[in-house]
């Protein structure tokens, strides 16, 4: 199956979820809007979904499928495969058990250490609650990872890159009962938020039940053993414990923000949470989409030695998340506090509210294109068994967040904290790129050079056709509903008119490359 096969059906997927995602972002910010409690939430879900990211989806996912794939393809076959997957599941399980319990515990000493600036007694124990709660979801959703890298291995996204849409459509269920509540019942805001606290966990144990399902289809049989610490088992956390932190710069970055947003005033969790949601659509639709989709088979060419096919195949999706990622960055930049307004804007969120949060918006954009690199390069090492050269990546990109939030925070509140994700951002990707070049790991062709330069006269123009599209419906986005998709409508297709004909015009759009990579081809 053709790589942009792989990305479509993973693509298509993740947009549902996102869609779904940016429901339920609009009927949060409706029912709760921008306060204490909402600050409380979204930090409280932050954790878990750091954990999450960094050591499920990010380190296991990277050194799990590499390994899982080559028994399943080797001699072995399935039933090593199916032994090397069980065993794995019985040492994972009950140390996710230990770190679930041990951070429950400690739980009050994590939220001060988030934040040591003074807070309200009520709040602290409010945000401790919500993440006692939520906690548990990093355990389910750990174990969904498993699954998805299993199913993953026999070229099997589609249940993998669904299961979000299960945890949306959750809390999203959960937030619109909370709204009935509040008006039949006379719930606070607080209490709608511990509701959407306990649905996360919800979410997880039905994310989990799905995904099992699905490796029950594809003939694997997931069992607990008594737990052994074999030489493969091993050799997975040693590969996966800095890959958990070369993988995760973005997330590291993530629990770092919280701490410099919480030295600012009540909202700021919510201001950024509110602009990464729109940020997040495209990193997830396109980076997360190739990240996931090219890792299965650069592995396969660097165990071939095959360097033509791995370079084909990186540049392939460095073509292909430029081609996307730089319009949607443009688009976001330009329009960002219209669309936050059209979006988010409404019930408890404010016009000045959605005006701050669409200057978030509008610095956070400028590292997109960065984001997405980020997740397109690191498999090129993993595919190496490399996990070292991404830790030094996100420590050097780290320390300059940190740097730049020292310097930012003061003069520029909220939004200095966006310009420092993105100025490490790009140090990110810049490191790694100077290490593939000097390693011969990896080079950016000339002829793919050109045509990401003629990708960004496309994006500035389309980005000039925007700026004076978005003054001709100012009175819309604040308006009804339907002026509002009206006035989304207008800027979607204004942005896609002028971009990708544009785009065609210059030729940054490689007509006979896009058709070879639709084709079925081998190693």
């Amino acid at each position: 199956m053709s790589l942009l096969k792989h990305v479509g059906t993973i693509g298509s997927l993740t947009m549902v979820s996102r869609v779904a995602g940016m429901a339920r972002e609009m009927i949060f910010s409706r029912v709760l809007g921008a306060n204490a409690v909402t600050d409380a939430w979204f930090q409280a879900f932050i954790i878990p979904n750091v954990f999450r990211r960094l050591f499920a989806e990010g380190a296991f996912s990277a050194a799990f499928v590499p390994m899982f794939s080559k028994r399943l393809h080797g001699e072995g076959g399935l039933d090593d495969a199916r032994s090397f997957s069980d065993d794995v599941l019985s040492v994972f399980l009950p140390v996710l058990i230990l770190v679930c319990a041990v951070m429950m515990l400690a739980m009050p000493w994590v939220i001060w250490l988030l934040g040591d600036k003074g807070r309200d007694p009520a709040s602290f124990q409010m945000e401790v609650d919500f993440a006692r709660i939520m906690f548990p979801y990093i355990l389910l959703v750990s174990l969904v990872t498993l699954f998805t890298g299993m199913l993953n291995s026999v070229s099997r996204f589609a249940p993998g890159a669904s299961f979000p849409i299960l945890l949306n459509l959750t809390l999203i269920a959960a937030l619109l009962f909370g709204e009935y509540a509040m008006s039949a019942w006379g719930w606070t805001v607080e209490q709608v938020g511990y509701s959407q606290a306990w649905a996360v966990t919800l979410g997880g144990v039905i994310q989990l039940g799905w995904l099992y399902y699905w490796t029950r289809v594809e003939g694997f049989r997931p069992k607990l053993l008594w737990p052994r610490i074999t030489p493969e088992v091993k050799r997975l956390s040693i590969i996966a414990l800095p890959a958990a932190i070369g993988g995760g710069a973005y997330q590291i970055n993530t629990l770092v923000q919280l701490y410099f947003l919480n030295q600012l005033d009540s909202g700021s969790i919510s201001y950024m949470n509110y602009a990464d949601r729109l940020n997040q659509l495209p990193l997830g639709i396109i980076g997360i989409a190739l990240s996931t989709a090219i890792l299965p088979t650069l592995s396969k060419f660097v165990g071939a030695r095959n360097k033509e096919g791995t370079d084909r195949i990186q540049s392939d999706a460095i073509e292909l998340s430029m081609l996307l990622t730089i319009p949607a960055a443009v688009a976001l930049a330009v329009c960002a506090v219209p669309f936050v307004t059209m979006i988010f804007q409404g019930g408890r969120f404010s016009l000045e509210q959605a005006d701050l949060t669409g200057q978030v918006l509008g610095a956070l954009v400028l590292g997109l294109p960065a984001y997405v690199l980020v997740k397109v390069l690191v498999p090129n090492f993993y595919a190496r068994s490399d996990t070292r050269t991404p830790v030094y990546a996100a420590f050097i990109s780290l320390a300059v967040f940190v740097a730049m939030n020292f310097a930012l925070l003061d003069r520029f509140g909220v939004v200095g904290v966006a310009f420092a994700s993105v100025i490490g951002a790009w140090i990110n990707v810049a490191y790694l790129y100077i290490v593939l070049v000097r390693r011969d790991y990896y080079a950016i062709p000339l002829q793919l050079v050109g045509r990401i330069l003629r990708q960004l006269v496309a994006a500035a123009a389309m980005g000039v056709a925007l700026w004076f599209a978005r003054d001709l419906l100012t009175g819309w986005y604040s308006a009804g509903l339907f002026e509002r998709l009206g006035a989304l409508l207008v800027l979607v297709g204004c942005s896609a008119v002028v971009y990708f004909g544009v785009a065609f015009a210059v030729g940054a759009i490689d007509r006979q490359r896009i058709a070879a990579l639709t084709k079925k081809r081998e190693p």
